[in-house]
């Protein structure tokens, strides 16, 4: 059951080697969208979703389900109206790394956001539970950092390179992306800064640093899946 957390500045190519491991390595990837997507599914009648998953449903119907019974145990501990019903859920966990990692001081701001990181860290925590999984970002490598099998991977290339790539993505000018690259990076790294007190760019917090200026994402990919199976398998033994 190989769990793998994917983390990486801007255009460093963490979200493009991210699916290629979870296919090399036949498990499940999730990201911040496929999370929110999910979270819609939940308008879904539950007969309707039993009946799907009867006929072997996709991952989103399947971290629907999930997200579904955790909304029910939130309830039951009374976590309180923010949690209750999909739109609760949906918004909460489509905010960026630049939203959630904003300083603003008020006691309201500190509660939202004390909601938020508690319930990303519960999602992402039952994720590894289940394990063979590889999840991107929403600080992964520091929720799932005591499970022994995890393997921590992050991302790396120079700046000019990401700018270019993000440029592409988003189909941006070159000014804009540069302004865009800056913006997620300090977006990412205030949110880490504050939820978890660290620097996220320290490569002790990771098991394996990938520049890919060096190496094409296909190739980056398997290095990381023969990580993952002989992380797993050592910790097996």
């Amino acid at each position: 059951m190989p769990i793998v957390t994917m983390s990486g500045t801007a255009g460093s190519g963490a979200r493009e080697v991210g699916p290629l491991v979870a296919e090399i390595l036949g498990v499940d990837y999730v990201d911040r969208q496929i999370m929110v997507d999910a979270a819609r599914r939940l308008g879904v009648s539950a007969e309707a979703l039993a009946e799907r998953d009867e006929r072997s449903t996709g991952f989103r119907e399947r971290l629907a389900n999930m997200l579904r019974t955790f909304l029910e145990r939130s309830a039951v501990a009374g976590v309180g109206d923010p949690l209750i019903g999909s739109d609760g859920l949906e918004v909460l966990l489509a905010r960026s790394y630049g939203e959630m990692g904003a300083e603003v001081g008020s006691s309201a701001q500190e509660l939202d956001d004390a909601l938020y990181i508690k319930t990303v860290s519960a999602i992402i925590s039952e994720l590894g539970q289940k394990g063979d999984i590889v999840i991107l970002g929403r600080g992964g490598q520091m929720i799932l950092k005591e499970v022994p099998i995890a393997l921590h991977v992050v991302t790396h290339a120079p700046l000019e390179l990401r700018t270019r790539r993000v440029a592409e993505r988003e189909q941006l000018g070159p000014e804009e992306a540069g302004k865009r690259v800056h913006e997620l990076d300090s977006g990412r790294e205030a949110f880490h800064r504050k939820f978890f007190k660290v620097d996220v760019n320290d490569p002790c917090l990771y098991d394996l640093v990938i520049e890919t200026s060096r190496l094409p994402y296909a190739v980056a990919a398997e290095i990381v899946a023969l990580a993952a199976r002989a992380k797993e398998s050592r910790v097996s033994c």
